[in-house]
This record gives structure tokens, sequence and C-alpha cells, in this order.
């Protein structure tokens, strides 16, 4: 029995084969009809691409749409980061370009302290309610910081040490309204002219010039420099660029002219300053120049 139905099985597989092969044969002779069988597969195969084929082109083409706009929103955040990063290195490229433009000018402004040894500092402290009084420097004693020294910018002067400890000090800004805080001042004019830097206008924004003799001839724009004269403003030196005149009204009854002075150096703005020591060799030159009167 099992080797009856072995045979059975093995003459259906050679039928079939041999069917098979007839009807490719069949359909390969170039025959312009097609049988109604053939043409049933034919129009059931069409119908199931056609229902199928629009419905998998769009599933095909939402998720391909969405793998764009990952890819997109992927490439935007690193556009985004790199644009970030760029406008950060922009910012510390200017800052930095600044403060090396103002260290360029205050290398330059050492050069024209003849007889002055710049001890350079920079500002670490400012109190808001006497942001036009006083500012705190890190340099002190241990670097020869010394009260009374002139404190100066690339701009000009700035004040002078009010206090100095071991490693910090005070600054008095010229702007402070400290009645003993009183600067020697000259007019460059074609007959230099004397006044005292004393105070501060806020309303104006510029520095006060008094004492200014009633009929010297001076007018705006003109520049205002250290003169290097008196007890305590001896430790300025002479021609500090303080700034020009802005405004001039009478002073004192009409005996004397009051200048309004605009500073040359934002001092609302500082950071970099340096400190004007008196070098010995101008101390040596002072005492043979004592000497020989």
């Amino acid at each position: 029995m099992p080797q009856f139905f072995l045979n059975k099985r093995l003459v259906i597989l050679l039928v079939s084969i041999i069917v098979l092969v007839a009807l490719i044969g069949f359909s390969l002779n170039g025959r312009k009809d097609v049988t109604w069988p053939e043409q049933f597969v034919k129009d059931t195969v069409g119908l199931v691409q056609a229902t199928f084929h629009q419905p998998a082109q769009y599933v095909a083409g939402f998720f391909e749409n969405v793998g764009d706009l990952k890819r997109t929103y992927e490439e935007n955040e690193v556009l985004k980061a790199r644009l970030d990063e760029r406008m950060q290195l922009e910012a510390k490229v200017s800052e930095l370009e600044t403060e090396n433009d103002k260290l360029r000018e205050q290398m330059d402004k050492e050069s024209d302290l003849k007889a002055y040894d710049p001890i350079e500092a920079t500002v670490i402290a400012r109190n808001p309610d006497r942001w036009h009084d006083v500012i705190a420097i890190d340099k002190g004693k241990v670097h020869n910081v010394e009260e009374n020294m002139a404190v100066i910018t690339s701009g000009g002067l700035i004040g002078k040490v009010k206090h100095a400890s071991q490693f910090t000090s005070t600054v008095q800004l010229i702007s402070s309204s400290d009645r003993t805080n009183r600067v020697s001042a000259k007019i460059q004019a074609e007959k230099p002219v004397y006044g005292l830097i004393e105070g501060y206008d806020e309303e104006e924004q510029a520095l006060l010039l008094r004492r200014i003799p009633f009929d010297a001839e001076i007018k705006e724009k003109q520049k205002v420099v250290t003169s290097g004269l008196g007890g305590e403003d001896g430790v300025f030196p002479s021609g500090l660029v303080i700034g020009e005149i802005t405004k001039i009204e009478p002073d004192e009854y009409g005996l004397t002219q009051k200048a309004y002075i605009k500073p040359s150096t934002d001092l609302y703005d500082l950071d970099h300053v340096m400190v004007a020591k008196r070098s010995t060799v101008m101390s040596e030159d002072s005492l043979e120049a004592e000497e020989e009167e």
C-alpha cells in the first residue's frame, strides 16, 4: 500500500510538470487571444495592484517625508548650535579687541609719563551709591602704591589714590563731590588760564572748573589739562588731559568764571587704569634743581 501511494504521487508530480510546461509553451507561442483563465488572473492581479498601489505609495511617501522632517530638524538644531557658538565667539572677539585697544592706548600713554613709573591696575569694585566718587583697584602698598598718587587711563586723569591697603587701594575720582577733592587745571589757550576742578554736575554730566579769572578769554571746546601746580595737586603729572569746555558761566557774583568740562575719559565705564608713581630719577633731578637754587 505505501508503495502504491508513493508511485501515485510521482505520477501526479510528473503530470503537473507536463501541464505547466505546456501552459508556458502555450503562452509563449505569440497568441493574440488570451484565455479566460489568463484574463481572469491578469485582471485580478491588476485590480489588486491598482487598489493597493496608491495607498502604499502614500504610506511610503509619508514615512519618507517624516524622515526628511526629522533630518531637517536635526540639521536645524546643529545649525542653531553653531550659530550660537559663532555669536558667542564674535562677542568674545569684540570684547578682546576692545580690551586690546584699551591696553594698546594704555601702553602708548606710558611713554608720555616721562618722570613717572606707571603701575597697571584693574578696577575690582565700585559702590552703586557712590558711583561718581570712588572705585577700588587690585594694587596696594606691596605694589608700591601710595596715597595721593595720580590715577589715569589712556584718555587722561580720572582721580587719585585716597587710601592704600596692602593689596588693594581706593581711588577718589575727580568727579567726587568731596569738597577737598580739587585738581589744579590749565586751559590750553594762547595765554594759559588756570583754575580748579571742584566737583561734578550730574545734570550736565560735566566736571566743574572754578576760580577762572573773570577777564580770562576762554571758549567752548578748548582742552583742559592738569597744571602740575598746587600742594597735593603736585602729585599729578602736568599736561594730563582732563576734558574740554562745553559751557561757560559767571561764578561768585561775576568775580570769576565757571566752566563745565566734559571728561576725556568715560568715568562711568572704568576697567583698566594706571597709577602714576614718581620715579627715583625724577626725585634725584628735583633734588639737584633745589641744590642749584
